[in-house]
């Protein structure tokens, strides 16, 4: 039985229809997949054009858990390398004696407290104005800057979602728009992705770099037509649809491998999850080393020293992160 969407724009009118079921495209399966999972929205709120609001919420289209990651191990012990936060004739210092502190020129600082940033964070604003639309092949890749799934908020939301997404692929526009989220301000681009809707956050101009003079050397370049024939026609030889699953991280792989059968052969080491669970508890065995392994590419020497005398306390004070 079809069910019936219906959903309201903020002129108080309702639109109906009749949904049917529809074979899903992999982005939009994960959509739902992430939407229907423990995960949380990293943003909620709502699509604005015009009179009509969409109310979606945002979910990470990419993932990096898929990467190898390693801790550094005390070889003759077997446990884990640690690093503290330390100053120089100092020793460790407290988290809240820590402020953020900006270089405006070489070992000066100009020191920032966490109080003065929260006051600048812009309120959160859960609308996202679309003001203008572009053509698709207008903005180049080099733009983008990370792919959000965004999935319709509820049942009510579903008819106005459908318009947006279709109007969008029949005009081959892309919408813009800015919101903030999590106190920063972003720039998206809306398109439809399967079933869905994507919104992609955008560079902001003054972090990209100018290309033009890295190729001014081959700008007016003329290659031999001969030349341009045969690599055309290589290009159409190995021509074919696009499907990610056709290339592997093989450095992974192996390391995966060799991982495997590290742990069949030895078996891994126990490295007392305990003690890696209480780092406040660590105290200082010997200093000059603490400094030592600073120096040689621990944690970088927290900035607020520039400013502050050694010793200096500020227990109101935040960590900065």
């Amino acid at each position: 039985m079809a069910r019936k969407a219906t959903a309201k724009n903020s002129s108080g009118s309702s639109l109906k229809r009749s949904s049917k079921s529809e074979a899903r495209s992999p982005q939009t399966s994960a959509a739902s997949e992430s939407a229907g999972s423990s995960r949380r929205p990293v943003w909620t709120g709502q699509i604005r054009l015009a009179l009509v609001s969409v109310p979606i919420k945002l979910y990470p289209a990419t993932k990096s858990g898929a990467r190898l990651s390693f801790h550094q191990v005390h070889e003759p012990t077997g446990k884990r390398i640690r690093y503290e936060k330390v100053v120089p004739g100092v020793g460790p210092v407290k988290t809240n004696d820590i402020v953020k502190g900006f270089e405006v020129s070489s070992g000066r600082y100009v020191l920032i407290e966490e109080e003065e940033l929260d006051a600048l964070k812009i309120e959160a604003k859960k609308t996202m104005d679309l003001v203008q639309f572009v053509d698709a092949h207008e903005i180049d890749p080099i733009w983008f800057d990370r792919p959000y799934y965004a999935a319709a908020d509820g049942d009510l939301s579903e008819e106005a979602y459908a318009v947006l997404r279709d109007a969008l692929r029949a005009t081959k526009k892309v919408g813009l728009g800015q919101f903030v989220m999590r106190g920063r301000e972003y720039v998206g681009a809306i398109k439809p992705c399967g079933d869905g809707l994507l919104v992609e956050t955008l560079r902001f101009a003054d972090e990209v770099r100018e290309g033009s003079p890295l190729f001014a050397d081959v700008a007016d370049e003329k290659p031999d037509p001969e030349l341009l024939d045969l690599a055309k026609e290589l290009i159409g030889r190995k021509a074919k649809a696009f499907n990610p699953e056709d290339f592997k991280d093989s450095y992974t792989v192996a390391v995966r491998k060799l991982i495997e059968a590290k742990q069949k052969k030895k078996g891994p080491i126990d490295i007392g999850e305990d003690e890696l669970d209480d780092d406040r508890g660590a105290k200082v065995i010997d200093l000059v080393e603490a400094l030592k392994r600073s120096v040689k590419g621990g944690e970088r020497t927290p900035s607020a020293a520039a400013g502050t005398k050694p010793g200096a306390k500020s227990a109101g004070r935040r960590k900065a992160g």
